[in-house]
């Protein structure tokens, strides 16, 4: 029976396989903005124009010379002459002249002369001299709060620059982005395609989950979790069946993966067992074959990480949890580093833990935690509460009932409760 040798941290890893993928060349596309959601930039994009490219004000209220309103207070108002309205979508035909101001709503354009907005509710008209009830040409307004140049409104390229770098090479695109491009009129960008991933599931006693299991079968759910995973990480799942447990089924079904794909993952087969042949597999590949085999973290220690001719090659354990668990900590950063992505903070929150938790010193444990909805209090503001869920690494629920993975490091022995913990969100 086949031994784990040394077990490596995760980070040193994961750390080992990406080195040896070299940066790739990235396939690209054109791809409409509005279908850009999750996409990798393959191009810098700079801004065609300033943005605004017009002055505007971001508040309802009237357009002064700030010079005007100096020292304004209730007790001592300013009092400014209204010569009109500033036309929605449209630029005003007059300009503001000492003395005088004029209606402007948000995201009007403010009018030449003015450099800031009052506020509506500082302001009330107090007299007209028009002939007409709806007569603003002699109308008053009174100011009862000055403001400062510059205020309530955005100036010509306060945003962005002209020819300003807004989002450089490997951006995801989140709706903030997608916002942004629309903003400046950019309707079609060039973005990564996809990375290919084939999944291969194996063992005798997995089935389709369309089929009813016989007593001892279990339902494939590695490949559809994993797959997920994928998607959601930027690439696109080719799943390549169910491959029973004869190592020339396996390699001849991997073989054709990682001619397909850009990179191949492979559930079950990883242990220590003389069944599994996952680990054989990978070194016929290409080479340098399996670089590490065991993991010092729990779950997933089976781990199974390899390169084959420049294409990674992940084997992953059987268990649903270990296998998604593993999924996040090594299979997203293939992807994302296919994709060409820049760096980014994993998304994380602060949470006070519930109960006593139990390590191994020297090995790093990741357990599955649900944030409470009650905040806790604390010195400094208010944090939820992380309540781990207790199960075994094959009961997929205790992960769906997770809202995060909450990391006790290897120095450590346990976690008490009542400790500040940071909770990976999934």
């Amino acid at each position: 029976m086949p031994e784990f040798l040394t077990l490596l941290p995760p980070d040193a890893a994961r750390d080992l396989m990406l080195s040896h993928l070299s940066a790739p060349e990235i396939d690209s596309e054109w791809i409409d903005v509005p279908s850009s959601l999750n996409r990798i930039l393959a191009e810098d994009i700079r801004a065609p124009h300033p943005l605004p490219d017009f002055q505007r004000s971001t508040v309802d209220g009237y357009a002064v010379r700030a010079s005007d309103t100096h020292g304004a207070s209730d007790s001592l108002p300013a009092y400014l002459t209204l010569i009109g309205e500033v036309p929605m979508g449209d630029a005003p035909v007059f300009e503001i002249e000492p003395g005088q101001c004029a209606l402007i709503h948000t995201g009007g354009m403010v009018p030449n002369g003015a450099d800031a907005v009052v506020m509506l509710e500082y302001t009330q008209v107090v007299a007209s001299s028009g002939l007409r009830p709806d007569d603003t040409v002699r109308k008053e307004i009174e100011i009862s709060r000055a403001v400062a140049d510059g205020e309530n409104m955005i100036r010509i390229g306060e945003d962005v620059a002209q020819g300003q770098l807004v989002l450089p090479k490997g951006t995801r695109i989140r709706p903030a982005e997608l916002g942004g491009l629309m903003a400046l009129g950019i309707l079609s960008v060039r973005v990564a395609k996809k990375i290919r991933v084939g999944l291969l599931s194996t063992g005798d006693e997995v089935i389709d989950p369309g089929q009813s299991p016989r007593p001892g079968q279990v339902r494939d759910i590695n490949s559809y979790t994993l797959g997920a995973l994928v998607e959601k990480s930027g690439g696109v799942a080719k799943r390549y069946g169910i491959i029973r447990d004869q190592f020339q089924a396996l390699k001849d079904a991997a073989a054709q993966a990682l001619s397909d794909c850009d990179a191949v993952i492979i559930t079950a087969g990883s242990s220590a067992s003389t069944r599994d042949m996952t680990a054989d597999v990978i070194r016929s590949l290409g080479e340098p074959g399996v670089l590490v085999h065991g993991i010092n973290t729990r779950p997933g220690k089976p781990t199974i990480l390899g390169v084959c001719n420049g294409r990674a090659v992940i084997g992953l354990p059987g268990n649903p949890v270990s296998a998604l668990v593993n999924g996040y900590l090594f299979v997203a950063p293939v992807i994302e580093k296919l994709l060409g992505v820049l760096p980014a903070p994993k998304a994380t929150v602060m949470a006070k833990l519930t109960v006593n938790l139990p390590s191994q010193a020297g090995r790093e444990d990741w357990w599955p935690v649900k944030l409470l909805s009650s905040p806790v209090s604390r010195e400094g503001g208010d944090l939820f509460a992380a309540e781990p869920i207790f199960g075994k690494s094959n009961l997929i629920f205790t992960l769906a009932a997770a809202d995060g993975l909450l990391r006790i490091p290897p120095d450590a022995t346990g976690l008490s409760a009542g400790e500040i913990v940071e909770v990976f969100l999934m």
